[in-house]
């Protein structure tokens, strides 16, 4: 090549390059055009911005930012608003035509004047996940008529849906779901701030809205049936009609929509022999499901349906997602759903299927959820198959009669899932899985109820470090820990629960995150260490059962979160530490017993508004009843056996005290004088009624929402245990454990003291007494006949006093009485017979010389006609008041009243005592009436 041809190559080249690099420039600068935005538009933009504020906690999903900050008036076309975060242009005119502000963390009320409304050129609108404060939704929607997109979901309006909805007809997409079922944060969101609607609306967007593609109504009210109409949106691929309050049967020919891929209609009335969880359905499954090869989804939980699972269900190739949790299916789990090739989230939780879990499962390689828990599958598992799929995510196996299987002699780490929720409890495990060794993504494990023994392996301790947030591996036979660290090292936990093993050493501290610890039941020795102090954000605190020693910490205090505490069952000593300083604690239960504790109660204790139970037994205080506690408006429990109490209690200048009080425990003490019954029930709650339908006394169930989301935004909710109160009772000398305590049960014990005086009348009218014990005492006077107004009282115990008297007939009535005892008092007459009572053994008895029936030794004397002893007033030449009375009537008139009476007494009670009574007191009267004795 000559030297003017390589100059030319040369020039040819260098013209080429110049060409490119135009080219590219043009490229990137049409790539980075950007409308110029309209000024009124750009200016009710920024006027919208202004109408809200920015609150972190109006947007509840991760990744929640917002969008609006970014949102800055300017002069320039750098700054036009079509260049704003959520803000969508039209390339050609400039107008706003879409404005996605979702979880933009906005919060404040939404009007109908609002400058949103003025951009009419709109045509999708994506404003979910905010805080609007329960605002209606605004009618002026029906400025938009472009309107295609529309998702106001999860952004707490309220009230009614507008009808004006129904008019924007170009939408083919439609979402005003509100937030799970429950915006109010008490168990119905209809209640305080929920939507609902007329019961045309549904029919109206059918009528109306024949493009919709996607129709989500979940939460709102709409109380009506679902209309025939919606079977007429034919390009309907998803309807999502759950917790609506719709009733009646459901149309059948929405199940003829070919493009329906989506269909949730749970938590309503609905009726038939159809698929929808959370209703009423019954029957089988129906076979024509196999027909609908285009669904992608399919829930039928919350059912009362049974029979078998279809063997046709394997033709559902399209099927993504298959939940049949808590019905009464049975029979074999169909090995044909291991042809549904696309299928990655399967529940068939909490129903009757047997037999083994089909290898077919095991090599569906798109699941992701497999929840088999709760039924009564057998045989073996080779756990190691399912660890083999490679999008596994969620595993929970618990509670059949499997048998797992997790190691092998060969394991690849490489080849195993990566799993985010497992839960094998119950699942006859002996040893924690090797497998666990290569987990850095669980966020939940439970592997409760195994027979696992041996130390907690020193791998644990690095297992998912970044991630875990619940872990349970509670009733076990674990021993202890493997070079464990100071501080546990999951820096997410929020949940952890290791109770019921063998675990000894020292108290291992867990994050500063945590909310829920629960190490009771175990061996651990030792003080615990100055490091929980950290733990300030825990909700639930269970230490008892255990040898910790030392004294308790005073930080306790700070922990303003705290609900349950209890430290029962160790060998703390010291003073009780001062808690709820301030009125805002939360602290509902608090279980100090079986201790070592001294001194006076902290009178902070009185700041405890929230307090429902607090239990102080088998301590060593030194101090009189604490009178200040009765202004606690939720005290339920109050136990305070064995403690070191003393004193009289006396009376506050108050007497409206104690208003919720269903159980007082104070025996074994030294208190003296008179119970101050008045002012101690001066509540209501011992008078309610029965409930049969009774829950547990408890802190609430600690509900946490996971704060990781997976790569699909889908969160785990975990629901931690309740703080369930107990209490332990005297009856005839034993002890007797309530491990969990119904809300309608109630007792009083005032045992082993020294209190004074009569049993006062009023406890006659604490109608939902289950238990009293008033034994061993210093108590005088009458067995009261107000007590046969207990119609629910299940065991008395009087024993151990000076009472006189007969035992009152009334009693017969309590019919669900099984313990009962008067036995050493100064009882006199016959024991009672009849009902219950005939079941009592002579024990219950003992000790009173004066009393007298089968089947105690002493018989009770029966009169001899008319050889009955003189009364003192004859003996003494007197006339008594009543034979006064009765000589001024007239001989045959008394005759004749008397006689009558014996008649029909003798005929109601054949031979009772108080017919013996009856005729005494006539051979009586007539001797008197004779004159005196010659």
């Amino acid at each position: 090549m000559g030297l003017s041809s390589l100059c030319l190559a040369f020039a040819s080249i260098f013209i080429l390059s110049k060409l490119v690099l135009i080219y590219l420039a043009a490229a990137d600068s049409l790539q980075s055009y950007i409308p110029t935005c309209h000024d009124a538009e750009n200016a009710a933009l920024l006027q919208f911005k202004q109408s809200f504020v920015i609150n972190i906690s109006a947007s509840q999903y991760h990744g929640a930012y917002p969008k609006t900050s970014s949102w800055k008036s300017a002069g320039n076309q750098n700054n036009s608003c079509c260049s704003w975060d959520g803000v969508e242009c039209d390339e050609n005119t400039g107008h706003v035509i879409g404005l996605d502000l979702s979880s933009s963390r906005l919060y404040g009320s939404f009007s109908s004047n609002n400058t949103l409304f003025s951009l009419v050129h709109l045509q999708s609108l994506n404003l979910a996940d905010n805080n609007f404060i329960y605002s209606q939704i605004p009618i002026s929607i029906r400025n938009f008529p472009k309107l295609r997109y529309l998702n106001l979901s999860r952004a707490y309006f309220s009230g009614r849906v507008p009808s004006q909805v129904s008019q924007l007809t170009k939408l083919s997409y439609l979402d005003l779901s509100s937030t799970d079922g429950d915006m109010s944060g008490n168990g119905g969101m209809f209640e305080n701030g929920g939507m609902f609607s007329n019961n045309e609306l549904l029919g109206n967007l059918a009528q109306n809205l024949t493009g919709l593609e996607k129709l989500h109504l979940s939460w709102i009210r709409i109380s009506s049936t679902v209309p025939n109409t919606l079977a007429n949106l034919s390009n309907l691929a998803s309807l999502l009609l759950n917790g609506c309050d719709l009733f009646g049967k459901f149309p059948t020919g929405i199940f003829k929509l070919q493009n329906l891929k989506v269909l949730i209609a749970s938590s309503n009335s609905l009726a038939g022999q159809l698929d929808f969880p959370n209703n009423k359905f019954i029957g089988q499954i129906p076979a024509s499901f196999a027909n609908l090869t285009k669904l992608t989804y399919l829930s039928l939980s919350d059912n009362n349906i049974s029979g078998t699972i279809p063997c046709s269900f394997g033709n559902l190739t399209q099927l993504t997602t298959l939940h049949l949790r808590s019905n009464h299916l049975s029979g074999p789990i169909p090995s044909s759903l291991g042809n549904l090739g696309k299928l990655t989230d399967l529940d068939l939780s909490f129903n009757k299927f047997r037999r083994e879990i089909p290898e077919s499962l095991s090599s569906v390689a798109s699941l992701k959820r497999l929840n088999l828990a709760g039924n009564n599958l057998s045989g073996t598992v080779e756990f190691l198959k399912f660890l083999k799929l490679p999008n596994l995510k969620l595993v929970d196996l618990s509670d059949n009669n499997l048998d797992l299987i997790t190691e092998t002699r060969t394991m690849n780490a490489s080849s195993i899932s990566r799993l985010e929720y497992l839960r094998l409890g119950s699942c006859n495990i002996r040893e924690f899985p090797n497998f666990l060794r290569y987990q850095d993504t669980l966020i939940y494990l439970n592997l409760s109820w195994n027979g696992i023994h041996g130390p907690v392996p020193k791998w644990m301790w690095n297992i998912s470090r970044e991630s875990l947030e619940y872990m349970d591996i509670s009733h076990n036979l674990l021993s202890g820990f493997d070079q464990p660290p100071a501080v546990l090292p999951w820096v997410l936990l929020l949940g952890l629960d290791l109770s019921f093993n063998n675990l000894n050493g020292p108290l291992l501290v867990a994050s500063q995150h945590t909310l829920f610890y629960d190490i009771s039941n175990n061996n651990l020795t030792g003080e615990i260490s100055p490091l929980i102090c950290n733990m300030n954000f825990l909700r639930s605190l269970d230490l008892s059962n255990n040898r910790l020693s030392g004294m308790l910490p005073h930080c306790f205090n700070n922990f303003t979160y705290l609900e349950g505490l209890s430290v029962g069952n160790n060998l703390f000593h010291g003073t009780l530490p001062q808690v709820c300083t301030t009125n805002r604690s939360s602290l509902k239960m608090m279980d100090a017993s079986r201790n070592q504790l001294l001194g006076k109660l902290p009178r902070s204790l009185a700041n405890c508004l929230t307090l429902e139970s607090l239990v102080l037994s088998s301590n060593k205080f030194d101090d009189v009843f604490p009178t200040w506690l009765g202004i606690l408006p939720e005290l339920k429990v109050l136990a305070m056996k064995n403690s070191g109490f003393h004193g009289a209690i006396r009376r506050p200048p108050s007497n409206h005290g104690f208003p919720d009080l269903r159980i007082l425990d104070l025996s074994q003490n030294n208190f003296t004088g008179q119970f101050p019954s008045e002012f101690i029930f001066s509540g209501i709650s011992m008078g309610r009624g029965i409930n049969s339908k009774s829950a547990y006394m408890s802190a609430n169930n600690f509900y946490v929402i996971s704060s990781r989301a997976n790569e699909y935004g889908e969160r785990y909710d975990m629901t931690f245990h309740k703080f369930v109160y107990s209490v332990t009772l005297i009856n005839k000398g034993l002890e007797r454990y309530f491990p969990k305590i119904y809300e309608d049960f109630m007792a009083i014990d005032l045992s082993s003291n020294r209190f004074e005086g009569r049993i006062p009348e009023l406890i006659g009218n604490l109608k939902g007494l289950r238990s009293l014990n008033v034994s061993n005492n210093m108590l005088t006077g009458r067995i009261p006949p107000s007590l046969g107004n207990l119609k629910n009282l299940e065991a008395l115990d009087l024993s151990q006093n000076k009472l006189s008297g007969e035992i009152p007939q009334v009693l017969l009535q309590l019919s669900f009485l099984e313990q009962f005892n008067v036995s050493h008092n100064n009882l006199t007459g016959r024991i009672l017979h009849g009902n219950q009572f005939s079941t009592f053994e002579n024990t219950s008895y003992e000790g009173n010389p004066g009393l007298c029936g089968d089947p105690l030794p002493k018989k009770c004397a029966r009169p001899e006609g008319n050889k009955l002893p003189p009364s003192t007033a004859e003996e003494n030449g007197s006339s008594t008041g009543v034979e006064l009375e009765w000589k001024f009537a007239a001989a045959g008139l008394v005759s004749g009243l008397v006689v009558g009476v014996v008649l029909a007494d003798f005929v109601i009670t054949r031979w009772s005592d108080r017919f013996i009574e009856i005729v005494a007191l006539l051979i009586r009267l007539l001797r008197r009436m004779r004159g005196p004795r010659s």
